[in-house]
């Protein structure tokens, strides 16, 4: 392993003015730090993470605890906060509570046991992070107290609610997964809040609730709005077995513009979280609380995008709809 020591017998200066080139600490010219960084890189040196927790009290670790890592969502956030943390020099380990909140509690206990200078939490639905010893930045929605950073679960619904509305659909379905679940609950109070008084609204909850969506569809609803594109993609296949077309007969959305929603036949008009942007400000945030300062936005929310595709349509009317067969 490559150490300060050989940089510095390299290139003729003390160990000291080494570890202040490396870690922009002293007073060392611009000339002098990039000769000693160009020489490091060139051997392959890589900072001791023992050393410098001794040295400064951090690791440059951070531990992420995610909810699901089988829900394609949670990999993607996890990938852009692992890019938005090396981009500071820092790393991420990873916990995944597999749906369980008690998992969620022993995760964030082994993270804080192995080191890390502060903890990442997208929580499980219905939970808050126990309190621990490091600083914590919460990923969630506005409707959690403890919420860092998030996207704008409430302006989503708004966004998918206010499309169906404006292309002439009045009797829907709204569908969510789970009641427990503060994000779904967030996303049906932004769609059911923005929907137009002379429209009619049912909203329904988990598999009896995809059922209860299709069986609407017969009785003349003419759009169904998921909290997912996981649930939408599950009330499709069920609108398929009853032979029931996508958009000719109903209109389907579904939320977060997962990587299979563009490939859907028909594409799946839904609504997309800015990732990137969400990964960086709860770095920011993360960043400071370790150093010990106020995180600048912490609690706000980041826009959401409508992502408009072919599975919304002008509603057919009523005289006109082919009865599912």
């Amino acid at each position: 392993m490559v150490s300060i020591k050989k940089i510095a017998s390299d290139i003729g200066v003390s160990t000291a003015t080494v570890s202040n080139a490396l870690t922009g600490k002293g007073r060392v010219s611009e000339e002098m730090v990039a000769r000693i960084q160009a020489r490091a890189d060139e051997l392959g040196y890589r900072p001791s993470i023992a050393a410098r927790a001794l040295k400064t009290g951090h690791t440059g670790i951070l531990g992420l605890v995610m909810p699901d890592l089988t829900n394609p969502l949670f990999p993607r956030i996890a990938q852009t906060l692992s890019i938005a943390a090396d981009r500071r020099k820092l790393g991420i380990l990873i916990a995944d509570s597999r749906g369980s909140a008690d998992e969620q509690s022993e995760a964030l206990h082994r993270l804080v046991d192995r080191g890390v200078d502060g903890l990442l939490v997208v929580p499980q639905k219905g939970t808050t992070p126990d309190p621990m010893p490091v600083p914590i930045a919460v990923i969630n929605t506005a409707s959690d107290p403890t919420n860092s950073v998030s996207a704008d679960h409430w302006g989503g619904g708004a966004l998918v609610a206010q499309h169906i509305a404006d292309i002439g659909h009045r009797k829907v379905i709204i569908l969510g997964g789970d009641k427990v679940s503060e994000v779904q609950r967030d996303r049906i109070a932004g769609m059911t809040q923005t929907l137009r008084n002379d429209m009619q609204a049912s909203v329904f909850w988990g598999n009896r609730g995809v059922m209860q969506a299709v069986a609407e569809v017969q009785t003349g609803a003419t759009a169904i709005m998921t909290t997912s594109d996981l649930i939408a993609l599950r009330v499709r296949s069920e609108l398929i077995r009853s032979q029931v077309s996508v958009p000719d007969l109903v209109s389907l959305t579904g939320f977060d513009d997962m990587t299979f929603a563009s490939i859907m036949h028909p594409a799946l008009t839904t609504v997309a979280q800015n990732v990137e942007e969400i990964a960086s400000r709860a770095i920011d945030i993360i960043s400071a609380k370790i150093q010990g300062a106020a995180p600048a936005q912490e609690g706000e929310t980041v826009p959401m995008r409508l992502v408009v595709r072919q599975s919304t349509s002008i509603p057919t009317h009523p005289a006109k709809r082919r009865p599912p067969q």
